[in-house]
C-alpha cells in the first residue's frame, strides 16, 4: 500500500534537542484561549447555532525565548488557531452542530509509525484527522471513531466515516469535558502537534445558585500537557523507537521537558486575593500529574487547601477539601483555590508524579514547576462561596448490574523487556467486538492490570464509578497463568485478588468518565449506559454503527493498541 504521509522528523533545519532548563520560568502570562458558544441568545432564550472549526498547520509561540513552532491547530480560521484550541461553551440541552474541517498538508510535521494499527489514507490526500469530545454523551456517529477519519477536504476518508457536521445534544450532567484528534494509530502525533481543546457545559441556573467564582475572571480552564524541543523550536519527538526492528518509531510513554498550561511553558497569572476556579484537564499524552499549590517560591513550601467541585464531566454531590489530587492523561480536576490564604505574595502550582507513573523517574525543578501565580490585593467584595451541596445523582447500584465483564490489561515486550504492544483481553483493536452492553442498562467490569503501569480507563459514552481497588497476591503466577489461558476462572483470578484494599478517593467516588487501574490490582467498577441526571435512556439510538471504543488514554499506548470496540445493543 501506498504511504500517504511522509515518515520524517519534522525537527526543522536543526535537530538538537533544547536544554529546558535555558527557558526562563514564569516570564509568559497565562493565556485566555479564544472562546466559542455553541448557541445564540435570542430574545434572552439560548438556541442551537452551527459551528465550523478547522484544523490548521501553523506556528505557535511556546515561550518568550523560543522561537515559533509548527503546529496543528484548531480555529475558526489558520489566523485564530490556537494550541490549545479554542474553549467551547455549550449550554445543557441546547445541541450544538460542529462541521470539524480538516486543512492539515499532505505530510504530518512529526515521525509517525506505519507498523502499528493506523489510518492510512489514499496517497497525497492529507494527514487523517477526526474529533472526540471526550466525556460527550452523543450519537455513534458523532463519537469520533478512529476509523471515521477524514483529510484536507475530504478527499479520503475512513471505512467509518458517515458525516461531515457532528452533533452534540448536551442532554447530559453539566461540567468539563475536551475536545482532541482520534484518528487510529496518529492520536498521540496529532495530539502532540496541538490538537485539543477545551470543552465546558454549563447549566445557567445551577451556576447561579451555587454562587462559585464566575467567569471571564475568576473561573478559567487550564489544560496542561508537557513537550520537549529543539534548538529551532520545532516540538522533539524521537524518530526513532525502542525497537526499531519491530516499530521504527514507536515508544511507550512521551514525556516532555517542558510544563506547559494553555500552551505556554511555565506561564504566570495574576490574581486577587479571593477564591477562583480552575477546571484542570491533563492532557499529556502519558505524564501524570499529582499536583498541590504551595505558598511562596518553592515547591517544598506549606500547601494550601483547595476545594474539589467535580470529578471530570461531573459534579460530585458535596466539596471535598484536600491538599493535593493525582490526575491522570485525559482526567479533569474541577477545584476552587482561595488566595487569601496565602501567606506570601505568590504560589506556584507543583507536580511531583513520577514518570512513568507511578514507579519511574521522580520529578525535577522542570518537570515539578507547573505555573506561579503572583497574588495582589483584591479590587472588589468577593462575593463567591463553597456552597454545601452540588449535584446529587442516583448513586451506583451494583444490585442492579446485569452482566459482570472481565477484563485483563497486558504489555507485551522482547527478550530484552522492551515493550512492543498492549491489548486488554489478549485482544487486538481490530478483533470481532467482545464488549455488547444493552442501552438503558449498567454493568460491573472487572479489570486485572498485569503490567507495570497504572493505565487510566476512558469508555466512551459510559459513566463509570470506582466501586473496589483489592491488590493481587502472588502476582507472577496469576500472570504466568493469565497469558497462557487468558481466563479469569481458569486462573482462579478471585484467589489472588485478596490483598490489601485501596480507598478511592473522596473527590473520585462519583461519576466520572476516566478511572485510574493501579499495577497488580483487580480494579472493578460500575459502568452506566443511561444519562444520571434525569431519569431517562438516551434522546438517541445508541445501538447504531460504528459503535464506541473503550480504551487506555495512555495515547501511546492506545495507539498500540490497548483499545477495543464497544457495541451497545438494543
Amino acid at each position: 500500500m501506498a504511504m500517504a504521509m511522509t515518515m520524517v522528523g519534522c525537527h526543522g533545519s536543526n535537530d538538537k534537542l533544547l536544554n529546558a532548563s535555558f527557558l526562563e520560568m514564569f516570564v509568559d502570562d497565562l493565556p485566555d484561549m479564544p472562546k466559542l458558544h455553541a448557541y445564540a441568545l435570542r430574545d434572552g432564550t439560548p438556541s442551537p447555532i452551527h459551528l465550523t472549526i478547522g484544523m490548521y498547520e501553523t506556528k505557535w509561540k511556546f515561550h518568550r525565548d523560543l522561537s515559533p513552532t509548527p503546529v496543528f491547530a484548531f480555529g475558526t480560521s489558520k489566523g485564530k488557531a490556537t494550541v490549545p484550541g479554542p474553549t467551547i461553551e455549550a449550554l445543557v440541552d441546547i445541541p450544538a452542530y460542529i462541521t470539524w474541517e480538516n486543512h492539515l498538508p499532505a505530510h504530518h510535521i512529526l515521525s509517525w509509525d506505519p507498523t502499528i494499527p493506523i489510518a492510512l489514507p489514499a496517497s497525497g490526500s492529507g494527514v487523517p484527522t477526526v474529533v472526540h469530545l471526550h466525556g460527550g454523551i452523543h450519537h455513534p456517529q458523532s463519537d469520533g471513531n478512529s476509523n471515521s477519519w477524514f483529510t484536507a477536504g475530504f478527499r479520503d476518508t475512513g471505512p467509518a466515516w458517515t458525516n461531515k457536521t457532528y452533533v452534540y445534544a448536551n442532554n447530559q450532567q453539566p461540567g468539563n469535558l475536551w475536545y482532541h484528534d482520534h484518528a487510529l494509530g496518529l492520536t498521540r502525533v496529532n495530539l502532540l502537534a496541538g490538537l485539543l481543546g477545551a470543552y465546558i457545559l454549563r447549566h445557567p441556573s445551577s451556576e447561579v445558585a451555587f454562587r462559585l467564582p464566575s467567569a471571564p475572571f475568576f473561573d478559567r480552564p487550564l489544560v496542561i500537557f508537557d513537550r520537549s524541543f529543539t534548538i529551532d523550536g520545532s516540538i522533539f519527538l524521537n524518530s526513532t523507537g525502542n525497537n526499531p526492528s519491530i516499530h521504527p518509531q514507536w515508544q511507550p510513554e512521551y514525556f516532555g521537558s517542558a510544563i506547559l498550561v494553555n500552551g505556554k511553558a511555565w506561564p504566570y497569572a495574576s490574581v486577587e486575593k479571593r477564591r477562583y476556579r480552575f477546571r484542570i484537564i491533563n492532557a499529556c499524552n502519558a505524564r501524570f500529574l499529582h499536583l498541590y499549590f504551595v505558598d511562596g517560591k518553592s515547591r517544598s513550601g506549606r500547601r494550601l487547601q483547595f476545594v474539589h467541585l467535580g470529578s471530570d464531566s461531573a459534579y460530585i454531590g458535596r466539596p471535598v477539601r484536600s491538599k493535593h489530587v493525582l490526575i491522570a492523561p485525559s482526567e479533569i480536576a474541577d477545584v476552587v483555590v482561595d488566595f487569601s490564604e496565602s501567606r506570601s505574595d505568590s504560589v506556584i502550582l507543583a507536580n511531583d508524579a513520577p514518570y512513568p507513573f507511578p514507579t519511574g523517574d521522580r520529578t525535577d525543578a522542570l518537570s515539578g514547576t507547573v505555573m506561579k501565580f503572583s497574588i495582589r490585593q483584591r479590587t472588589s467584595v468577593d462575593q463567591s462561596r463553597i456552597p454545601s451541596q452540588l449535584m446529587n445523582y442516583p448513586a451506583a447500584d451494583p444490585l442492579v448490574a446485569t452482566t459482570v465483564r472481565h477484563l485483563a490489561m497486558y504489555e507485551y515486550t522482547t527478550s530484552t523487556d522492551e515493550p512492543t504492544h498492549l491489548y486488554i483481553n489478549a485482544m487486538p483493536y481490530e478483533a470481532p467486538v467482545t464488549e455488547t452492553p444493552r442501552a438503558g442498562t449498567s454493568e460491573i467490569w472487572e479489570f486485572i492490570n498485569l503490567t507495570g503501569d497504572n493505565h487510566p480507563l476512558h469508555i466512551h459514552l459510559g459513566l463509570i464509578t470506582a466501586l473496589e481497588q483489592r491488590e493481587l497476591v502472588d502476582l507472577d503466577n496469576l500472570t504466568a497463568c493469565m497469558n497462557k489461558w487468558n481466563d479469569f476462572d481458569k486462573c482462579h483470578v478471585s484467589d489472588h485478588a485478596r490483598g490489601k484494599l485501596q480507598k478511592v478517593p473522596r473527590h473520585e467516588r462519583g461519576w466520572k468518565n476516566v478511572f485510574k487501574m493501579r499495577p497488580g490490582y483487580l480494579t472493578r467498577i460500575f459502568v452506566r449506559f443511561s444519562l444520571i441526571h434525569v431519569d431517562q435512556k438516551y434522546p438517541f439510538d445508541a445501538t447504531e454503527e460504528p459503535g464506541y471504543v473503550y480504551h487506555c488514554h495512555i495515547l501511546d499506548h492506545e495507539d498500540n493498541v490497548m483499545m477495543r470496540p464497544l457495541k451497545l445493543v438494543p
